[in-house]
């Protein structure tokens, strides 16, 4: 399928500059991404929510608890637990991630002004909003198949 192809290609792109990183730092790609995730999306900051929101497998749950506790031995990732509720344990970065996470930065600029280029700044946001609408439709096609699922 062309769409799912030329996906792959940009993942490859990514994950050979993230890599780059990852090599740098000692680090996983799973490890970096979670690092990536927690500082890019702050308010997302469970175990919970770093699979829901990544649309990992619950597979992906245990691999990613683990990697925490790797990041936390590594001194970049601290949880917190919550005093009202045991199970709800925020996961906050720390500063020594901070070096990764500017490397990071980096990495994810570099990525977009080469995969960007050439565009003008009416072409970036015409892809932005198609991309998003094909998104919302491959949500919608998993939320009814999910609902559809349940009723068998």
């Amino acid at each position: 399928m062309y769409f799912w192809d030329k996906h792959k290609t940009i993942t490859s792109y990514y994950e050979l500059l993230s890599g780059e990183v990852c090599d740098r730092y000692g680090l996983t790609q799973m490890e970096y991404d979670i690092l990536m995730f927690l500082h890019n999306n702050p308010q997302h900051n469970t175990a919970a929510e770093i699979v829901k929101v990544r649309k990992s497998t619950k597979s992906h749950v245990s691999t990613s608890l683990k990697k925490l506790k790797k990041l936390e031995n590594k001194g970049l990732v601290e949880r917190i637990q919550s005093e009202d509720n045991k199970k709800h344990i925020e996961i906050v970065l720390l500063d020594k991630a901070e070096l990764i996470v500017e490397a990071g930065i980096n990495a994810q600029k570099r990525f977009a002004q080469n995969v960007l280029r050439g565009l003008t700044e009416e072409e970036k946001h015409m892809c932005i909003n198609v991309f998003d609408k094909i998104c919302n439709n491959a949500e919608e096609c998993l939320r009814e198949y999910r609902e559809n699922s349940d009723e068998r």
